[in-house]
């Protein structure tokens, strides 16, 4: 079984929009925009010997806000300019309840069986309270970058907290 480390999308690979504290996805292609040292740090993962996954809820799509085709984009994109191994996407709205849907570990899962995944010794790497849920529920280790958002409660049951994406990449390499 191999390990891997799961990467939210928004916020942790590609920048988003922060409004009144609360942190809004890319909606057009000029907007999505890779964060700084993205590139490198995704690189490392890879030299590692991680699969790195993303796993990404985008319910602008089950919303009505944004067309599939530009979130398949944006995921060709990562896949084209990083070494990311798979791309899982949840399109559904907030309200559909679906399996998928981070905090619910569905995609997580779904990449562990396809990729034989050994999720114990696997990183889910997040900046929301959801992605930690998810990483625990699935069994991984987790890390929280914290990117200040006020949410009503951020989860600090994380295995790691950083601030970016190279600070959880130096973390998951050392430990």
């Amino acid at each position: 079984m191999l390990k891997a480390v799961f990467l939210d999308r928004d916020g942790v690979l590609n920048k988003t929009k922060v409004i009144n504290g609360k942190p809004f996805a890319p909606k057009k292609m000029k907007d999505f925009i890779f964060l700084p040292k993205v590139v490198d740090s995704v690189r490392d993962l890879k030299k590692a010997g991680f699969v790195l996954i993303v796993v990404t809820n985008q319910p602008d799509v089950g919303n009505g806000l944004v067309e599939k085709n530009i979130i398949n984009l944006m995921n060709k994109k990562l896949i084209e300019s990083l070494e990311i191994d798979g791309v899982k996407v949840c399109f559904h709205s907030q309200d559909d309840n679906c399996a998928c849907r981070k905090p619910k570990p569905g995609m997580i899962f779904e990449a562990a069986s396809e990729f034989n995944l050994d999720l114990k010794n696997s990183y889910m790497v997040g900046d929301r309270k959801s992605d930690v849920e998810a990483g625990k529920t699935a069994g991984c280790n987790t890390v929280f970058i914290d990117c200040g958002y006020c949410e009503s409660e951020k989860s600090y049951r994380a295995d790691y907290i950083v601030n970016s994406l190279p600070e959880a990449v130096l973390k998951i390499i050392s430990d």
